[in-house]
């Protein structure tokens, strides 16, 4: 038979409604717990923020400034560096499910700290142990949502991981918000660390009803327990669905060319040119992602709503709350569409919008700080706004789903802390240097920026492939610079179909 009528992984799907597929909801439901971990970390990450303009919180621990107020902010960061190196390790050996469960125990236990905080120094504790606990949920919920979910629909449920940060966001602004009104009581930093807890002990008390990624099954030698997941959430209950026999013997025999390579270690990322093209990519995206003059726009807003006569701290709070929502609009519709228009448009997209918005932006910027003109102070708020909403195109949504789809299984929990560390690296220089550099250069910094912006788009034109309509596997034979290896699947899926 011929390589053309060997089916493939698009003829094997179910192409009815999925919420009338059993399997394919309970999988979504499971799912829907991994995606958890992002939305704690946008909660997490905002209320920080938030509960710096809490007069009770300032009072209560003695209006910390300078090097104390940069320990608060910086420390949950720390902790999360701290368990980097260790994560993937925990990932891979003990399996997705237990390390969400080990990063969820460490960070309730920061939070019971953090809410009963009576001095500043068991406040840092709490949040380092809480980024510390983080980074362990962080590197393995979005590694078992995209190995777990059913092929039509993983790009765009991958995609959602990183989106729902916004959703946390949102959440937290508004509960610091509600409970800025409670004076005189410290209830109103308190019920905000509190509620840190209830995700973590969603995913704690639930993960084990969820299965675990059937491609770490099959590492472990466990393949008939990787098949029964397979079946009942691909394949609608039926273990020996085509589908099924498909996607089975292609992570089998894929997990089997790759640990042909042997001893898998951090120096494996850089190993082969295929291995090279992905981290390219990958360190590329996480700086991408910091760089791209989002670093700018907390601060910027800060400033040009006080020019503007806004100076209320609950009105900012209020602007502040309103861009958030618009973000989660736009990057959850852009998640919507990843495996209609790809991730490639989608990047270029993106990116060539932010440039030619960003240089909008400068030029409202210069005009502002020359005339003070309120009519180009309003058009940067404007600016601001449609850049985040090029920025949401592809950053928000594919960031996460695009480099975990284009990392091997072997490499997949390491690949991905490289990216968070690229990241880390680079909202420290967001931090340290953008407030420098915007004080002594105003709006010529961001010339800066432009210029940035537009390798951006080299870069991405470039280096960054398609991988729409492909799986996890196949998506590895890409970068790998294998294209026919993509008949080896379909041969052995119908090999398979022969044999029985």
């Amino acid at each position: 038979m011929d390589q053309q009528q060997w089916p493939t992984v698009a003829d094997l799907v179910d192409r009815g409604a999925w919420y009338r597929n059993q399997g394919i909801v309970l999988v979504n439901l499971c799912i829907a717990l991994a995606l958890l971990t992002s939305y704690t970390n946008g909660f997490d990450g905002s209320m920080t923020n938030g509960l710096q303009i809490l007069d009770q919180w300032e009072e209560y621990f003695g209006n910390p400034t300078g090097s104390t107020l940069g320990i608060l902010t910086s420390v949950q960061n720390i902790g999360g560096f701290i368990a980097l190196p260790a994560a993937p390790y925990i990932t891979d050996g003990l399996g997705r499910r237990k390390a969400i469960f080990i990063g969820g125990v460490i960070m309730l236990g920061g939070v019971a700290l953090q809410a009963q905080a009576q001095n500043v120094t068991q406040f840092i504790i709490a949040r380092g142990m809480i980024g510390f606990g983080m980074t362990f949920s962080i590197n393995a919920a979005p590694l078992l949502v995209t190995e777990l979910a059913y092929p039509t629909q993983r790009g765009s449920i991958t995609a959602m991981y990183n989106t729902t940060w916004y959703l946390g966001s949102i959440v937290s602004a508004w509960v610091t918000f509600g409970t800025f009104r409670i004076t005189g009581s410290t209830w109103s930093w308190r019920i905000p660390s509190i509620l840190q807890a209830l995700p973590s002990i969603l995913q704690c008390t639930l993960i084990w009803f969820c299965p675990e990624s059937p491609r770490w099954l099959i590492s472990k030698g466990q393949d008939e327990e990787a098949k029964r997941v397979l079946g009942k959430y691909h394949g609608n209950g039926d273990v020996y669905h085509p589908l099924v026999d498909y996607e089975y013997n292609e992570i089998r025999e894929a997990i089997a060319l790759e640990g042909e390579l042997g001893k898998v270690s951090y120096w494996t990322l850089f190993a082969t040119p295929g291995n090279r093209r992905r981290m390219r990519v990958i360190i590329g995206l996480g700086v991408f992602s910091q760089w791209s003059g989002n670093g700018l726009v907390s601060y910027y807003i800060n400033i040009i709503l006080e020019t503007v006569g806004i100076e209320a701290a609950g009105t900012k709070t209020l602007i502040n709350g309103i861009l958030q929502i618009f973000n989660f609009g736009m990057a959850i519709t852009a998640a919507m569409f990843v495996e209609k228009i790809g991730r490639r448009k989608m990047f270029l997209t993106s990116n060539f919008g932010m440039l030619v918005v960003f240089v909008g932006w400068t030029v409202t910027s210069a005009v502002f700080q020359d005339t003070g003109s309120k009519v180009a102070a309003n058009f940067t708020i404007v600016m601001i706004f449609l850049y985040y909403a090029f920025y949401d195109i592809a950053y928000t949504p594919l960031l996460v789903a695009y480099a975990v789809e284009i990392l091997p299984f072997t490499i997949r929990a390491k690949g991905f802390a490289v990216m968070s560390f690229t990241i880390s690296l680079t909202l420290i220089f967001n931090q340290y240097v953008n407030p420098v550099a915007l004080e002594k250069l105003g709006w010529k910094y961001y010339l800066f920026y432009v210029g940035w912006l537009a390798f951006e788009c080299v870069f991405i034109f470039m280096y960054l492939w398609e991988t729409k309509g492909r799986t996890l596997e196949q998506t590895a034979v890409l970068f790998d610079g294998e294209p026919e290896s993509d008949g080896a699947y379909h041969k052995n899926f119908f090999d398979s179909l022969q044999q029985r």
